[in-house]
């Protein structure tokens, strides 16, 4: 069988069912020290809540603040969430900023009377800087974070910066509300968020792109369109999967379907070229951390 023929490269020993245990294996949050307030309730701070009932936050902890909670939202008051309290919510131990960025500045001064010196803030707002929040939140312990759409199935990155006063403690807890939704990584300088934000927070749009790109060219090769759309779709999927899945560098998984002279290498002859994909992308993710800097003032 010839090396295009094949769906190679080293996996790791985990099976999918391996990985599965493994997430359910993470540590708690049953025991979190007070409240853990979110406010907004959306696409992204949904998928937070989600992991964090998975992880055994007990609901009754859990305070939601979203002015239109989605239908999915409000039966979480059955289980013990509280929606939209009125009056003294007590201590709270972590406060989740996931509100939209433009709303911040009318947001943020009403949440200043809910923390303490205990409180971790913990904010998801994209271009919304560590000063940004200092200023409507002064003396708080913050810590700025930019996920990704995939945290919606489990499978998003996240990574976080926080400010001087996040002690080790705060940014264990920090750590575990953001790892409900996948993998964290932190990094000391806030600078490098934008470009963060370019590749990881942008990034799953550029892969859609490709699965729609590579629909239509099927398509322009003759395909019938939904066919053409369908193989694209799993090809993504399947490869983004074996790329998760693999000790191998996306290169060398790369080189293991290319066989010399074959159809991939044509192709690839065309994407790696002078101006295909790799400058390609480096334009785009430059515009976007530029467009970062830009919205960040």
């Amino acid at each position: 069988m010839s090396r295009e023929g094949r769906a190679s490269g080293k996996l790791a020993a985990m099976t999918i069912g391996d990985v599965m245990a493994k997430s359910a294996k993470q540590e708690s949050l049953a025991a979190i020290p007070g409240a853990l307030v979110l406010v907004g309730a959306g696409k992204m701070g949904g998928a937070m809540l989600d992991g964090w009932l998975a992880r055994k936050l007990p609901p009754k902890k859990i305070i939601v603040l979203e002015p239109q909670p989605s239908k999915a939202i409000k039966a979480l008051a059955k289980r013990g969430v509280r929606i939209n309290p009125r009056g003294d919510v007590g201590d709270v131990a972590a406060l989740v900023i996931a509100v939209k960025p433009q709303t911040a500045p009318d947001a943020l001064p009403l949440l200043a009377a809910l923390i303490d010196a205990k409180t971790v803030v913990v904010s998801i707002m994209a271009g919304r800087t560590i000063g940004f929040l200092e200023k409507h939140l002064p003396n708080a312990a913050v810590v700025r974070a930019m996920p990704n759409t995939p945290a919606a199935i489990g499978r998003g990155i996240t990574v976080a910066v926080g400010n001087r006063r996040v002690t080790s403690k705060a940014r264990k807890l920090a750590h575990g509300l953001l790892a409900a939704t996948g993998s964290v990584e932190w990094v000391d300088d806030e600078a490098l968020m934008d470009a963060v934000t370019a590749v990881s927070g942008s990034g799953p749009a550029y892969v859609f792109l490709l699965a729609e790109a590579m629909a239509q060219a099927g398509t322009a090769a003759g395909l019938p369109a939904a066919l053409a759309e369908k193989l694209a779709r799993e090809t993504v999927a399947g490869s983004g999967e074996l790329l998760h899945r693999s000790t191998e560098p996306a290169g060398t998984l790369r080189q293991n379907v290319t066989s010399p002279g074959g159809t991939t290498a044509a192709a690839l002859e065309v994407l790696m070229g002078n101006d295909g994909v790799g400058p390609l992308m480096t334009e785009a993710v430059a515009a976007a951390t530029k467009r970062g800097k830009d919205l960040a003032g």
